[in-house]
């Protein structure tokens, strides 16, 4: 059972819900399992857009009267699906409840108006980390393969290197040449691929537009906009610089990481730190999603050179630093410097390997394949 089952299936009682998310992090097979629970009709339920038949099923309202769950997939795709879903959602909300689900345009259409408003929540699935752990499979496994083939549920159920490299290369396919040309009317999409290919190997150090636009003989502002297409595709996530300054921090470099932990080209370290990145990005984005907080993932860094990895803002004020070791158990000083001063409500180190673990007054270093598997929902 994925961690948002549960929570999908109360929300349900009283509205839509869309779920969102990465290419094939297991969305509809989430709906799936929560149609399943929902209803003991078999047939007439579930409806996927590109499937012709359901198309016009869907259109007709075909829906069987007995199931209590209707699951729409990529209604999204249909042009006018706002409004005929609003209209659909104020008819028969009394007779079915609808789980809507898609791809990663299904957020970027829906902020589009506000026609809907008030009639749906809306969930972010992400793919498996340390706090989401499947059933039959250890804590140190888990660390393994979200190092090697990544979180996303075929390759790291598979647990194959080989295979996990052919999905990569499939699903990237299928985003820059579907995904992406269906959202934006972009025509150098081999140079977005490009682009793809350096970002991979930049993951935790700071990035500087106008020195990939030297590198791809294009504009900054073409690397800021295509950067800004694979965040909203799930591909890749930006964490800026905290100041409390904004409008200064955003003018800085941010660090760039990806939601596919085995996309990282690097060392392990470089690795580990992305799989934190994830962790703490799933984790904001489920409380965002539940509890209603305004949650930012953040990095600091002053002109002394004194940098901590993450810093997590709560609407607007730090809540908690982070930083991320591979196997250094001593406590960072730059750690303990910006606890100092930005006094958060929690400051940690997160050590992945490390044989001994330190402490420096009330900051610590503590196991990161113990802290990062336990359940924030």
């Amino acid at each position: 059972m994925r961690y948002l089952h549960k929570y999908i299936q109360k929300d349900l009682q009283k509205k839509m819900v869309f779920i969102g998310g990465p290419r094939q992090c297991g969305k509809t097979t989430l709906a799936k399992r929560i149609l399943k629970q929902a209803t003991s009709v078999d047939e007439y339920n579930y409806f996927n857009w590109d499937d012709d038949q359901d198309r016009q099923n869907i259109l007709k309202r075909k829906f069987h009267p007995d199931s209590r769950l209707i699951v729409l997939d990529e209604i999204h795709k249909y042009s006018r699906w706002k409004n005929w879903l609003k209209g659909l959602y104020d008819t028969q909300k009394n007779s079915h409840n609808f789980l809507v689900t898609g791809s990663a345009r299904l957020d970027v259409y829906r902020r589009g108006g506000d026609s809907m408003m008030g009639r749906y929540h809306y969930w972010r699935l992400h793919p498996f980390t340390l706090s989401e752990i499947p059933k039959g499979i250890g804590k140190k496994e888990t660390y393994k393969r979200l190092l090697s083939v990544g979180g996303f549920p075929e390759p790291f159920l598979d647990n194959n290197e080989r295979e996990a490299r052919r999905w990569r290369r499939e699903r990237q396919d299928k985003i820059l040449k579907d995904d992406v040309r269906d959202l934006e009317a972009v025509t150098q999409i081999t140079t977005m691929g490009l682009l793809l290919d350096k970002l991979k190997t930049r993951v935790g150090g700071m990035v500087v537009f106008s020195n990939l636009a030297e590198e791809l003989f294009v504009s900054p502002k073409t690397i800021r906009h295509w950067i800004e297409i694979l965040e909203k595709m799930y591909v890749l996530f930006c964490v800026w610089p905290y100041s409390k300054n904004m409008a200064r921090a955003i003018r800085k470099p941010p660090k760039i990481y990806f939601y596919d932990n085995a996309d990282v080209e690097g060392d392990e370290g470089v690795r580990f730190e992305n799989l934190v990145a994830n962790h703490l990005l799933k984790k904001n984005q489920f409380m965002e999603d539940y509890e209603g907080y305004r949650y930012e993932l953040r990095y600091v860094r002053d002109k002394e050179g004194h940098e901590v990895d993450f810093v997590i803002l709560k609407d607007g004020k730090v809540d908690e630093l982070i930083e991320a070791k591979l196997s250094d158990g001593v406590v960072s000083p730059s750690l303990a410097y910006f606890a100092n001063r930005l006094k958060p409500t929690k400051a940690y180190q997160l050590v992945g390997e490390a044989s001994k673990l330190g402490f420096e007054g009330n900051l610590r270093s503590l196991d990161a394949v113990e802290e990062l598997s336990r359940p924030f929902y």
